[in-house]
């Protein structure tokens, strides 16, 4: 793999795209050429993470409208991968979110709790006038 690999894509907020980004996420995992852990259970991780985020975007950030797009960006090199997951929504605070726990029966809050336990660095930002999900794992 070249020293960094990104990867751009766009999709209108509709939960049949899931598959589709959580599959590319599968594949990237076992291309990392410097990855030393289990490409299964990285391959897993990054699919449950990739379609978790896209459905908060799509659900929450752009409350399933259409005609709104999610952007995924994906930045891969020797020591880590970074994927970004764009909306057009109100935001939220993931602060409040690492302080509480989803209880397993709630329908909601789950999937950010999923996100920051699978992934090495989770951050929530606000750029250019969207909201920014931006989960890194790292490679040593």
């Amino acid at each position: 793999m070249p020293k960094r690999v990104e990867l751009n894509i766009k999709v209108p907020s509709q939960t049949r795209y899931l598959a589709l980004i959580g599959q590319i996420g599968e594949s990237l995992a076992f291309s990392l050429n410097n990855y030393q852990g289990n490409r299964r259970e990285l391959a897993y991780h990054l699919n449950l993470c990739l379609t978790e985020g896209l459905t908060n975007a799509i659900c929450h950030g752009n409350n399933s409208d259409p005609d709104k797009d999610v952007h995924i960006s994906i930045s891969a090199s020797d020591d880590d991968l970074v994927i970004r997951i764009y909306d057009q929504g109100p935001g939220f605070d993931i602060s409040a979110r690492r302080k509480t726990k989803a209880h397993p029966c709630d329908e909601g809050g789950r999937g950010i709790n999923i996100i920051l336990k699978l992934m090495d660095n989770v951050k929530y930002l606000q750029e250019n006038g969207a909201n920014v999900l931006e989960m890194t794992k790292t490679f040593h």
